[in-house]
């Protein structure tokens, strides 16, 4: 019996697709004020459901004290982890003069060292940097004013964020049989499997980061106490804050690192700091980030690095952390939905595809592959 053909051909339907593509890109990036942190919200209220159903069933708390409440332990620990930062910043401005002098000192040396490669002496350096600090002191205002704009947009973001967090543990049951009605029954038993799934993978998701966060500070930091750097525990919670961004987030601790540690120390302990950070982030990628992290969301490299530059793209620094949980709720469902399957394996690495041929095959036609 011949195959049945499409009624449309390829490029009619490809093009369609495409359409399609771009026309979800574009409400995307119209819709990032509000689907930023409504996302955020969704990724935070999962993490906190099982809270909030232990105040509920447990201490037979309402549904609205007990996503309060559960919100509150949320900021109380981030707060609490900001506090430990701002209390090393604040010894870090102590120690301004001794900063200035070692800055003042290394721009010195820079000055010779230009000097003597470019002939450049030290007077013309000089005048380029004093028209370089007025025009900055000029333009300082504007400076002043978008610092501030973009810190008030910041805190209104996070507000937004717990007010969706809030409010999806509060009517999650209304939103989960609202998803499950848009369906027919006979998709029924599909979308609670879908449900269901992204719950408990984004959850061990988001348990797993926070885990390899704990593990990559605390050894960050004794790397740094053994070293002698002097905030040891500063560039251990940099290190493994800026760790959460895939790929990217190690050269930024990197430089941070390495810049207060030759600020505060000497040339020979900065080396040795960024000699430790590459050697956390080697351990991190081949050992910790496969057996915690990886084994709760399968996606391949390629996949993962694609999502997290089109992510940025799109939404910036938060379009990076949110582009591996995004793409993990879309592997779940190609996995589960049969025209979709195809999409699904491209995301994921190919094991259990591979593993399921392999039974399928002779010995003999498995021992050639």
């Amino acid at each position: 019996m011949p195959a049945k053909i499409s009624a449309h051909p390829f490029y009619e339907r490809l093009s369609l697709v495409l359409i399609g593509l771009l026309s979800l890109g574009y409400i995307i990036i119209q819709g990032k004020e509000v689907l930023d942190p409504l996302i955020f919200g969704f990724l935070f209220a999962i993490l906190l459901l099982p809270i909030a159903n232990f105040f509920e069933k447990k201490l037979r708390l309402p549904r609205s004290l007990a996503s309060l409440i559960s919100i509150i332990l949320l900021i109380a620990a981030i707060s609490f982890v900001l506090y430990l930062v701002g209390s090393q910043i604040s010894n870090l401005a102590s120690d301004w003069p001794q900063l200035q002098s070692q800055v003042r000192q290394s721009l010195n040396d820079l000055s010779d060292w230009i000097q003597g490669a470019f002939h450049i002496n030290a007077t013309k350096q000089m005048s380029y940097v004093n028209s370089t600090t007025k025009k900055i002191i000029a333009s300082g205002t504007d400076v002043l004013g978008t610092t501030f704009g973009a810190l008030s947009s910041l805190m209104l973001f996070y507000v937004f964020i717990l007010i969706f967090t809030f409010f999806i543990l509060l009517y999650r049951r209304i939103l989960i049989n609202f998803i499950i009605w848009v369906f027919t029954n006979e998709y029924e038993a599909i979308v609670r499997d879908i449900v269901q799934n992204i719950q408990s993978i984004l959850r061990q998701y988001i348990l797993g980061l926070l885990l390899e966060m704990f593990v990559v500070a605390c050894l960050a930091c004794t790397a740094f106490w053994m070293i002698g750097a002097k905030y040891s525990v500063l560039l251990g919670i940099i290190v493994a804050l800026f760790n959460l961004i895939p790929y990217l987030g190690i050269f930024t601790a990197l430089l941070l690192s390495t810049l207060i540690t030759f600020a505060t120390g000497s040339v020979n302990s900065a080396a040795y700091v960024a000699g430790s950070v590459l050697a956390i982030h080697a351990i991190d990628s081949n050992f910790l980030l496969p057996t915690i992290v990886g084994s709760k969301v399968k996606l391949n490299a390629l996949i993962t690095f694609l999502g997290i530059i089109l992510g940025e793209m799109i939404w910036g620094l938060s379009g990076m952390f949110l582009s591996i949980p995004i793409m993990a709720i879309l592997k779940i469902i190609f996995d589960r939905v049969e025209s979709l399957k195809p999409w699904g394996y491209l995301l994921g690495g190919g094991q259990e595809e591979k593993k399921s041929t392999m039974k399928k095959m002779k010995p003999a036609e498995a021992d050639k592959t």
